[in-house]
């Protein structure tokens, strides 16, 4: 299959055309909000709070009986907007570090749901409900309504994100600063994190809580290497995640048997893989030009110097 004949299909394929939105759907939330994480040397938050949704989202339908969309990420959030609070907790309570405490909630909370998901299997409705495509992904059982759900999410998020710009900017680059000037430091950081939480959940049908942090890191970490202004580097994420996305979708869609989530984790590492080479000021290959510039114009002016040189 062709470009114009993959795009076509994007537009006009009912079920290509939803999954190719609910994906770039979840790469543009996850990448604007997972700069924050990123500039914020989190990355490990991503893979604890995803993890930690996995409980939530088991009790929501042990409770409700129901697999709408919008209550199971919900119970998703209140798992993981748990898992944030005890993080801070221990982390303010105990000599635990933060990446030690995210290891244990990570393993807790994720053997916890696994638990429940066991459970929850012997439950008459149990296949229906399909509570196993968290675990990994399922991109192609993604419908209408699930894709306005995790629009409207999405959107909330962003509009949050860029209500508390100024905010959540000086608690990425200076917190110190921000305490001394009377800002909120620690209600900004739940509040950052709960928004965190947001883009995870908005991304767990389609690439599953075990490869979500991928779509949480990856798109900023590509992003961090073309700029150094925050601004630029949300947009370039979420325009890395939104891309990744969709040629991720359309790839899966033209290769038989292959699951959508993963491929989309390969096409914005294979993006990240580019940026950390070809991306200007930082990229290795321009790093190595420079290097070699350099040498060759020291050599050079060595070469003046001996030549100029009185014996």
């Amino acid at each position: 299959m062709d470009l114009m004949s993959m795009l076509q299909a994007v537009l006009f394929n009912y079920t290509l055309r939803t999954v190719a939105l609910g994906a770039a759907t979840l790469g543009i939330v996850s990448g604007a909000l997972g700069c924050y994480a990123v500039l914020r040397r989190q990355a490990l938050l991503g893979d604890a709070m995803s993890h930690a949704a996995l409980p939530g989202i088991v009790l929501a339908f042990l409770l409700t009986g129901t697999r709408q969309p919008l209550v199971l990420m919900l119970g998703a959030m209140v798992a993981g907007w748990l898992a944030t609070l005890a993080l801070i907790g221990i982390v303010r309570t105990t000599r635990i570090k933060e990446d030690s405490a995210l290891g244990i909630l990570l393993s807790v909370f994720f053997g916890f749901g696994m638990v429940l998901l066991a459970l929850a299997q012997k439950q008459p409705n149990a296949a229906q409900a399909g509570l196993s495509k968290f675990l990994f992904g399922q991109a192609a059982s993604l419908v209408v309504r699930d894709v306005v759900t995790m629009v409207g999410l999405g959107t909330v998020a962003l509009l949050l994100m860029l209500l508390f710009w100024k905010e959540f900017k000086l608690l990425s680059f200076d917190p110190d600063f921000g305490t001394t000037q009377g800002f909120p430091i620690r209600l900004l950081d739940i509040g950052l994190t709960a928004l965190i939480v947001v883009a995870i959940v908005v991304g767990l049908q389609t690439v599953g809580v075990v490869l979500m942090s991928a779509m949480l890191v990856a798109p900023a970490a590509a992003a961090r290497q073309w700029t150094d202004r925050l601004g630029v580097m949300v947009a370039l994420a979420a325009f890395f995640g939104a891309l990744a996305g969709v040629v991720g979708a359309m790839i899966s869609a033209t290769a038989r048997g292959m699951s959508t989530g993963p491929t989309v984790v390969l096409c914005i590492s294979a993006i990240v893989v580019f940026s950390i080479f070809f991306a200007p000021n930082r990229g290795l290959v321009w790093n190595m030009v420079r290097q070699q510039r350099n040498r060759q114009h020291l050599l050079r002016r060595v070469d003046r110097e001996l030549v100029l040189e009185p014996e």
